[in-house]
């Protein structure tokens, strides 16, 4: 059975489970607010934090990244990854907003598969397309280390779970 949290009183299906602790982490490519591609080699030899979310533009996604944000600044080797549909000018507008300047936001809009390989597309509900509320920690050696799937899509992810996993 895949993955499944709430949206609201309801459930919604993803379609798929999260990669499994352990595993190495699915390669992905995705878009930069400066509309670069930027894959998971790039990041390589660093903790990563992939902190998934449906919008930036909701509240809790907002709360989330400006959290991870304000983290960073105690973290070595590490960084964050925000990591939605949204257009890369909505991201850009928000982190400038918003004085994000550490955490990274990457946008999967041109559908290359980071839900899929991820398990972390829902598929029904209002969200549909969209993704779910997770959080994946990934290690300098390219393992996922930890991953939450949030039970509810409008309540935040365990911070302190996924920095005590770097």
């Amino acid at each position: 059975m895949n993955a499944q949290t709430k949206l609201g009183p309801n459930t919604a299906n993803l379609i798929r489970n999260l990669p499994a602790v352990g595993s190495a982490a699915p390669t992905f490519t995705l878009t930069a607010n400066d509309m670069s591609d930027k894959s998971l080699k790039d990041f390589s030899g660093k903790n990563i934090i992939l902190n998934i979310f449906p919008s930036v533009d909701t509240g809790v996604c907002a709360t989330s990244t400006r959290k991870f944000n304000q983290y960073l600044a105690t973290l070595q080797n590490t960084v964050v990854l925000c990591i939605s549909k949204d257009l890369p000018f909505a991201q850009k507008r928000f982190c400038g907003t918003e004085g994000i300047d550490k955490a990274i936001t990457l946008s999967d809009f041109r559908g290359r598969g980071f839900g899929k390989d991820y398990g972390v597309e829902l598929t029904d509900s209002s969200f549909a397309g969209l993704f779910a509320r997770a959080i994946v920690v990934i290690d300098p050696s390219g393992k996922v280390k930890y991953t939450e799937l949030v039970p509810q899509v409008g309540e935040e992810p365990n911070y302190d779970a996924a920095l005590r996993a770097i």
